[in-house]
């Protein structure tokens, strides 16, 4: 599971790695960055294979179309991938709404005692990458939309196996374009996504205030002695 992550760098340098603009109207509503604390519901930069020159703010949550509710994006923030071909919401958009969803580190929880201590998980190669993600549009009955993505997950790596057994779908720079290309068939696709190298993969003890998903501050991703 992936359930907290960071983005923590300016629109300018988000800009700059993925070579698309936002769009500064839903910049100025939402206003989500840098965000040292990212959780389900908050709206997060993505780039879409719809639009790969464009950064959307999508929330985090996949919708999908046919609930009858937004609750149900409070139980997708994730997408198991041994299962993307396999469930309602996932199996279709696999195929034609896929997206990148930008990051630079994400959180879990290691118990230790009585404990559950927090750990920060960044690729060591990469100031910021992307994790394979997937998007749906839903509409209200009052026909209001609401853009919600979900992030693949995968096994861990032996890096982060010790914290837990599952992480994002970490995608290296070159896959990235692969993703949200629509020329590719979907199973060379999923075939394609694999635990992150161990040896690029940086690991390290932070504060127990991120357990709080109202705290928000550069303190959260600095490293414990």
């Amino acid at each position: 599971m992936c359930g907290r992550s960071s983005l923590t760098k300016t629109e300018k340098e988000i800009e700059e790695r993925f070579h698309a603009s936002f769009y500064s109207e839903e910049l100025e509503r939402y206003n989500p960055l840098p965000n040292y604390n990212v959780a389900p519901t908050h709206y997060h930069p993505v780039i879409t294979n719809q639009d790969p020159d464009h950064i959307h703010l999508y929330r985090w949550g996949l919708i999908p179309f046919w609930s009858k509710d937004s609750k149900s994006g409070y139980k997708m923030i994730n997408a198991r991938l041994e299962t993307l071909e396999e469930k309602p919401a996932f199996r279709n958009i696999v195929k034609t709404k896929r997206c990148l969803v930008p990051m630079d580190g994400f959180y879990e929880w290691k118990r230790e005692g009585g404990r559950k201590l927090p750990y920060r998980i960044k690729a060591a190669d990469q100031e910021i990458f992307s994790a394979a993600g997937l998007w749906e549009i839903w509409k209200d009955p009052e026909g209001n939309e609401i853009r919600s993505f979900s992030i693949i997950t995968l096994q861990a790596n032996e890096a982060v196996a010790p914290i837990h057994d599952r992480m994002p779908a970490m995608l290296i720079r070159e896959q990235e374009h692969l993703w949200i290309s629509n020329d590719i068939p979907v199973h060379e696709l999923v075939e394609m996504l694999q635990p992150y190298p161990s040896d690029l993969t940086k690991i390290y003890r932070v504060s127990e205030m991120v357990n709080n998903v109202r705290e928000n501050s550069p303190d959260l991703i600095d490293e414990l002695e």
